[in-house]
């Protein structure tokens, strides 16, 4: 109990340097499966328009996930509900050539990816901001996926 009580706060005064990330959420599959109709989908807020900022998927699976990328379609949309950026994206999670399994891995059979969806994009006006998630493979069930989320980071321009 007192290993769990030291990781805990070792992760968390880790987290609290952390000066450039905004935003950070994630959405758990509970079976570890993600279906065609789950879109998962990120409200965040923003207040300076002057600054710019990254925006990353968060995506972590299993290690006997079945393919070796995934095909996903993320849309930004403004608070009216408005689409500002909508992209297919086809991201790796393995090695091609050797099939190990790329990201990094905190918990054994379970590797976390940051794939960049925007760099440097500056929001026009203060509001709520939303991403949504679609995958885009040929199977409706896509098994072995975890969690799927967003970062939302400043960009440091020191």
């Amino acid at each position: 109990m007192r290993i769990l009580l030291i990781i805990s706060l070792l992760i968390l005064a880790c987290s609290a340097c952390d000066n450039t990330r905004l935003y950070e959420k994630n959405t758990d599959f509970k079976k570890r499966y993600w279906v065609v109709t789950d879109t998962p989908s990120f409200d965040f807020e923003i207040q300076d328009t002057a600054s710019k900022y990254n925006l990353y998927m968060t995506l972590r699976n299993e290690s006997d996930y079945p393919n070796s990328n995934i095909y996903f379609t993320f849309y930004l949309n403004d608070s009216t509900g408005s689409t500002l950026e909508k992209n297919l994206t086809a991201e790796f999670l393995f090695d091609k050539k050797t099939g190990r399994p790329l990201g990094s891995s905190g918990l054994g059979y379970i590797y976390e990816h940051k794939f960049p969806l925007l760099e440097s994009y500056t929001f026009q006006h203060p509001g709520i901001y939303a991403i949504r998630y679609e995958q885009f493979m040929r199977t409706d069930t896509l098994r072995g996926v975890v969690s799927v989320g967003l970062r939302v980071e400043k960009v440091n321009t020191k």
